[in-house]
């Protein structure tokens, strides 16, 4: 989510290690004051969860979807997320809840651009966490995408920092707690699929093609040819399906499949050419803006490298 494939140069620079414990990150050194910076990991205490910490000024993440579920606490400014159902400005002692798959864009709403601390749990975590804390039937998941609760967002800073600090006990405590608490207050199940109508069908079809064609699609004629319809109908119906258009889509998908093989160890200049971009900096500016970090300090990290991501004052492009 941030810088473009020049980024990948990245300055190390120390996460907020002085963060009070439970509370929100201390505050920052003032070169970090000027520039955004990231960090985007997993701790191997805490398995089926990603964390990132960040801030973020004049980065916009474009429209895209997660295969977990999203749980965002802003610590510091306002962050404006862009949702099927409108916008939401999540301010300071807020928290974005997320569900898998939807698809969302998410950019500075102040001008001091905003600083959060985010899970992403993936969607065993949580069906674990309401079978044992909620009565909730079916797919458990979030029925409101914001919500005012500073004590969650203190909850969520407690993770990260029992995290930073190798607690995996604490860490791990905490994450099940504010999951929990999360889903008793804004939880439901989530709707159950209906059968797919012809145009959803159609999607399904067109995504199903695409995914297997990542690194040679077709155009939008000739997938629209293959399925027998026309450049606009299925441009309806698959951004009705999916929340975003074809193209879009194509791109989430690509840098999905890049970071399964960065996460397994594949330089990124590799995993470039074998999801289909052109090149590794084709793939920097793309994960970039959608990941938050460069794929080559997200490849660091899991191997356990460097810690934080800086731009020097710098914006995204």
């Amino acid at each position: 989510m941030i810088g473009s494939g020049a980024g990948d140069a990245d300055g190390a620079m120390a996460p907020d290690a002085d963060a009070r414990a439970g509370g929100a990150p201390a505050a920052a050194p003032s070169a970090r004051k000027r520039g955004e910076w990231a960090r985007h990991w997993q701790y191997a205490g805490l398995p089926g969860l990603d964390l990132l910490r960040a801030r973020y000024v004049r980065h916009t993440f474009p429209r895209h979807s997660h295969e977990g579920y999203v749980l965002g606490a802003v610590t510091g400014g306002v962050e404006r997320i862009g949702l099927p159902d409108g916008a939401v400005n999540a301010g300071d002692g807020g928290i974005v809840m997320i569900n898998p798959e939807v698809p969302h864009t998410a950019q500075a709403g102040a001008p001091e651009g905003w600083a959060y601390s985010t899970l992403y749990p993936s969607p065993q975590l949580v069906a674990d966490i309401a079978a044992e804390t909620t009565g909730l039937v079916g797919t458990a998941g979030f029925t409101d995408a914001f919500a005012a609760d500073p004590e969650a967002v203190r909850l969520v800073n407690g993770v990260h920092r029992a995290a930073e600090e190798g607690n995996a006990l604490a860490a791990d405590s905490l994450l099940r707690v504010v999951i929990a608490r999360l889903l008793r207050r804004h939880g439901g199940p989530l709707p159950a699929r209906t059968p797919a109508a012809a145009g959803a069908r159609t999607a399904q079809r067109a995504r199903a093609l695409l995914e297997t064609r990542l690194t040679s699609p077709p155009s939008l004629e000739q997938l629209a040819q293959e399925l027998g319809t026309s450049p606009f109908a299925l441009l309806r119906a698959f951004k009705n399906a999916y929340g975003m258009p074809p193209h879009a889509w194509l791109t989430d998908a690509r840098v999905r499949r890049a970071r399964r093989l960065l996460d397994a160890g594949t330089a990124p200049a590799e995993a470039a050419v074998a999801v289909g971009f052109t090149d590794q900096p084709h793939l920097n500016r793309h994960f970039t803006r959608i990941v938050g970090v460069p794929p080559g300090a997200y490849r660091r990290e899991r191997a356990g490298g460097a810690r934080t991501y800086k731009t020097a004052g710098e914006g995204p492009s």
